[in-house]
């Protein structure tokens, strides 16, 4: 890691530190809330009118309320040849199985990185949320890779995305410490394998002949620093690339955080599941219990809860993150 990173806050291990900490201390249970669902909807419509601070964070639920699924019609449309030859039945599934080469390994991320990265989700709701926060002092916190948000509008600098991107690549050598865009290179890969591009420039699975499910070895991603070979910019071990943007977004997370701590703030939690509570779930609580002016709003499809130690400053909101939102 350069060592000028050392001198800026990180707001990533700061946050995670002091959310472990803090989990230990809720002594007294989980809540489901206090307010039945449409109350609790209606206070929530009034927090966000109120509030000086947004904080968002956001999980996988969020884009799975998008559209963003890994199986089932999207999956069919886009990977059907690669489920009859290879039988996995979702993109993530996809993502761990050995490939028999490095072209048709990459073939079938170029594909996953197009349709998961690349293209609009099938709902507006990222659309909407940033319709709900672009007018107030917002912060973004997310672990999801998919860069919907600045898709939606919001502004780059106010969002960290903590675990990568699918739009970037990064080097194999651990001394290369740089992510590098991927966009080109996604681009030229689906054309190789026979997509098409439609009127409004999105490429679509051709009707009158089958798909590669290859590319050329020449088309085989290498990093532009050394030639080495690359991977994706997706934390999964120590290896993950921890770049200049990274942690210029981790600093400016912590700065929020710091400059809001004892102000009506709202802490927005879309989709966070229970697979790195660490990360977002755990310090949103004890932001809120630290402060006695903020609130805590949790919405997920059957795991909305918070701790009963600040169930009176939390909205706990069970259902479709899209139909919750889109009605406000």
């Amino acid at each position: 890691m350069n060592r000028n990173y050392t001198k800026q806050p990180d707001g990533y291990r700061e946050t995670i530190q002091s959310g472990i900490d803090t989990v230990r201390t809720f002594r007294s249970g989980l809540s489901a809330g206090s307010l039945p669902r449409e109350a609790a909807i209606e206070r929530l419509k009034g927090e966000l009118k109120e509030a000086e601070a947004v904080v968002i964070g956001a999980g996988a639920g969020l884009s799975t309320a998008a559209g963003f699924t890994y199986s089932g019609e999207r999956f069919e449309r886009w990977f059907s040849d690669f489920s009859r030859e290879y039988g996995f039945q979702d993109m993530y599934s996809g993502g761990f199985y050995p490939f028999p080469s490095k072209e048709i390994f990459w073939a079938f991320w170029a594909r996953n990185i197009y349709v998961n990265r690349y293209m609009a989700p099938p709902k507006p709701v990222y659309e909407k949320l940033f319709s709900l926060v672009k007018d107030k002092d917002y912060f973004v916190i997310t672990t999801n890779v998919d860069h919907c948000f600045q898709k939606a509008g919001f502004d780059k600098s106010r969002l960290f995305y903590t675990q990568g991107d699918y739009g970037l690549f990064q080097s194999v050598n651990p001394a290369i410490q740089k992510t590098f865009d991927n966009e080109a290179w996604v681009m030229e890969a689906m054309a190789a394998q026979g997509f098409k591009k439609n009127a409004a420039g999105v490429f679509e699975p051709p009707a009158d002949k089958p798909l590669l499910m290859k590319i050329p070895t020449e088309l085989i991603p290498r990093c532009p620093e050394d030639g080495s070979e690359v991977t994706l910019n997706l934390r999964s071990d120590d290896s993950f690339v921890e770049d200049e943007g990274w942690h210029r977004a981790s600093a400016a997370y912590a700065r929020f955080l710091r400059s809001h701590s004892d102000r009506r703030v709202l802490y927005l939690e879309l989709g966070v599941g229970n697979n790195t509570p660490v990360i977002i779930k755990y310090p949103f609580w004890q932001f809120t219990r630290d402060n006695p002016r903020a609130t805590y709003a949790c919405l997920n499809y059957s795991e909305a809860c918070c701790p009963k130690a600040i169930e009176a400053q939390s909205l706990c909101i069970d259902g479709d993150t899209w139909e919750v939102l889109r009605g406000m």
